[in-house]
């Protein structure tokens, strides 16, 4: 086995235990919970195989499940997120296909991974809080879920980068 699949599986350990332990604990306003765990595909490389990518956001989202006994929701969110990610990457990438692109700011630009960034959190909290509420019966609550937890996990994630370079 290669380094690059122990250094997926640590992050993958690290943020499903950051989420259960402290995260899942933060609830501004009741409203906003950071969900870090979306680091994990957004650093998927632009080579990153469908199946691969699938499979770590499904095994991460269902450990987000058990931990926080919420059964399939983060499953789900994380498996059409996986599905979604490369053609959100792929927005903010040039149009070379055979080279090897890791997201980060140094590889993209500040500009580039701070909009691929703040896209793929938003994305993320709909299909999250879509799915949590199963029905548009109070719009209201469902839109600031959405906002304040893309903000806060938006506000974490370049905070991660800038600290990281």
């Amino acid at each position: 086995m290669n380094t690059n699949f122990f250094l997926r599986l640590s992050s993958m350990v690290v943020f499903v235990l950051l989420q259960a332990l402290v995260l899942n604990n933060i609830h501004i306003f009741n409203i906003a919970t950071p969900l870090l765990y979306i680091a994990l595909p957004l650093k998927f490389d632009s080579e990153q195989s469908r199946w691969s990518s699938l499979l770590w956001c499904f095994t991460t989202g269902l450990l987000i499940d058990i931990f926080a006994n919420t059964p399939g929701l983060a499953a789900g969110s994380m498996t059409l997120f996986g599905a979604m990610q490369p053609s959100i990457l792929r927005l903010f990438i040039q149009n070379s296909e055979d080279e090897y692109i890791k997201p980060s700011a140094k590889t993209i630009g500040w500009m580039k991974y701070s909009t691929y960034t703040i896209l793929a959190s938003i994305i993320y909290c709909f299909i999250f809080f879509t799915l949590e509420a199963f029905t548009f019966f109070n719009p209201l609550l469902w839109l600031l879920k959405i906002a304040g937890s893309a903000l806060l996990t938006i506000i974490i994630l370049i905070a991660m980068e800038r600290i990281k370079k």
